[in-house]
């Protein structure tokens, strides 16, 4: 059974904390949390951001379609509305530390970050692949945090709102640098993707499905769209669809060049609806025609 928390104020109230001193952002330390038994299953649906640093995490959370084991320092991030799921091991007790943000989105209303926060990718990854801190970098996170909690608890003023956004948006873009260093330094994860994406990607084009998507290719690794375009434009320099154009253009080079297939066969073969959609894409991706490409190997 889901249990819904709209507010920040009904998120303290079910962790057994205190009522915070803001009503729409809070800073809470983990060890702050009731500890929770062995054998005991927790599924939340939260109405705010949560952006959480984790250490010591000894628990399966299921975020998502994605189970992962938590171990060392961590980052995670959840939109309102996606589901979490804590499952703690039988007669064992989650104790782990570390700190937890919590931003109602009223808080965020009428400004740039409002928009902007719905763009950062990792907000909608499945965990499968959380964010690594080393502790240099668990340190830049603690202490922006640490500052966001101190101006709340201050005299709140005019400036207030402005100086917590500042450090909220700071937070976010030392995450996506750290997710960036993570894709270059854990380059074995990374290039395995790349190389069972491009696997993925040549066995759907030309099959049964049609023109493969971005969704589907995702699917078939197991990770999220945001994911896997991320670790394709650090690696490459090039987002999915690119990837797929460029596969479909190089196999239409392939069949114009090596048989006698008509322009309308190769497309349908390919997965495109319509010979037109096909001999569209070609020249915008090649300044050709697919027959006058033909001409040049004729």
């Amino acid at each position: 059974m889901l249990q819904k928390v709209k507010t920040i104020s009904e998120y303290h109230r079910v962790m057994e904390l205190s009522q915070p001193e803001h009503p729409l952002v809070s800073v809470i330390r983990f060890g702050d949390i009731r500890p929770l038994p062995g054998d005991e299953l927790v599924n939340l649906v939260n109405g705010f951001y949560s952006i959480g640093l984790k250490r010591n995490f000894d628990a399966k959370m299921k975020y998502g379609q994605q189970q992962y084991d938590f171990d060392g320092g961590i980052m995670t991030f959840m939109a309102p509305g996606q589901v979490l799921r804590i499952e703690v091991e039988k007669g064992k007790e989650l104790k782990h530390s570390g700190w937890l943000l919590l931003v109602h989105p009223d808080f965020l209303w009428n400004t740039p970050l409002a928009v902007k926060i719905k763009q950062y990718e990792y907000f909608s990854y499945a965990v499968n692949e959380a964010l690594h801190l080393s502790e240099k970098e668990e340190a830049i996170i603690t202490s922006m945090m640490e500052n966001i909690e101190q101006e709340y608890r201050s005299n709140i003023d005019g400036f207030s709102q402005d100086v917590m956004i500042s450090q909220i948006e700071s937070i976010l873009t030392y995450a996506q640098r750290f997710y960036n260093r993570q894709f270059l330094t854990r380059k074995i994860s990374s290039h395995q993707i790349l190389e069972r994406f491009e696997k993925a990607l040549d066995t759907c084009i030309g099959g049964t499905n049609g023109i493969p998507t971005v969704a589907l290719l995702a699917e078939s690794l197991n990770i999220s769209r945001g994911y896997l375009g991320s670790v394709l434009r650090v690696l490459t320099g090039r987002n999915t669809q690119q990837h797929i154009h460029d596969k479909l253009i190089e196999k239409a080079k392939e069949k114009l060049s090596t048989t006698e297939l008509s322009v309308s066969e190769i497309a349908y073969e390919l997965g495109f609806d319509y010979p037109q959609s096909f001999s569209k894409l070609f020249k915008n991706k090649t300044s050709l025609s697919p027959l006058n490409f033909r001409r040049l190997y004729n």
